[in-house]
């Protein structure tokens, strides 16, 4: 076996772990959008009953608990069980790491990559695909996670979710006015995590847009070699008409042309 991770074969190398993956893609995003609502009546009613409360956090139990057994039976079918864990480290965090179950809501993503495989055909239409999909769920997700962590601390400056929605604004367009910060631990957490996801998505996009700028204007460029090649195509085509037409006149009369004339007079 290689021991470089990245030198081994893909998941999809794995037949069983891809048949599994396909059976299961559409009830895991199912999953997930179900899971995203409920952590999100969580944080924000939380005026909510203790009924309400309750089964609110069963739903979310379950259904990370099914992700959990979608990580099992997919490392139970791998062939190389290393390169598997190696492979999946998010996966593996998410399972193992209860505080971090509600970024798990990101599986939602999977919606884009089935979207991906069967409208999308042009790469740089799916790569803005995965990026505008990609920060609308890690702006909600961030939001709701730091609101959940910093809304009960003392000195909190992030208490209700119009200012979690602009600290995260701020902070994963690495602007950081500084008016609203984490004071927890676990705030800090998704702080950190998403100023990394900030700086690559913002990559990204300044990618698109660099690619949509190149793109356009050799597009015109070309647009413009193509209309001055036809023109100067037509004026040469004139040209030799022209010249067909000059030569035509003055050509001199064939040899016996002035006698034949002069016999006729």
């Amino acid at each position: 076996m290689p021991s470089d991770p990245k030198s081994w074969p893909s998941e999809d190398d794995e037949p069983r772990i891809s048949r599994w993956r396909q059976r299961t893609d559409w009830p895991l995003t199912g999953l997930a959008a179900l899971f995203l609502c409920c952590y999100a009546v969580q944080v924000l009613y939380v005026s909510a009953s203790p009924a309400v409360t309750a089964a609110v956090e069963g739903l979310i139990w379950a259904t990370w608990s099914l992700f959990a057994a979608d990580y099992v039976v997919r490392f139970g079918l791998a062939r190389r069980k290393l390169r598997f864990v190696l492979r999946n480290p998010f996966d593996l965090a998410v399972v193992l790491l209860p505080m971090l179950r509600q970024l798990r809501a990101l599986r939602v993503l999977t919606v884009v990559t089935l979207l991906n495989r069967r409208l999308i055909h042009s790469l740089q239409q799916r790569v803005a695909l995965y990026a505008s999909g990609a920060t609308l769920l890690v702006g909600l997700s961030a939001s709701l996670a730091v609101l959940d962590a910093e809304r009960g601390a003392p000195d909190a400056t992030i208490t209700d979710f119009p200012n979690a929605a602009w600290w995260t604004l701020t902070t994963i367009t690495t602007v950081g006015y500084g008016d609203r910060y984490p004071v927890t631990g676990e705030g800090r957490l998704v702080a950190a995590t998403l100023m990394v996801g900030g700086i690559a998505l913002l990559g990204v996009v300044t990618g698109l847009v660099a690619s949509w700028l190149v793109r356009t204007l050799s597009g015109a460029e070309e647009a413009a070699e193509a209309r001055t090649a036809e023109a100067v195509h037509e004026l040469r085509a004139e040209l030799a008409e022209l010249r067909r037409q000059l030569s035509g006149r003055h050509e001199p009369a064939p040899p016996g042309a002035e006698a034949d004339t002069t016999a006729r007079t």
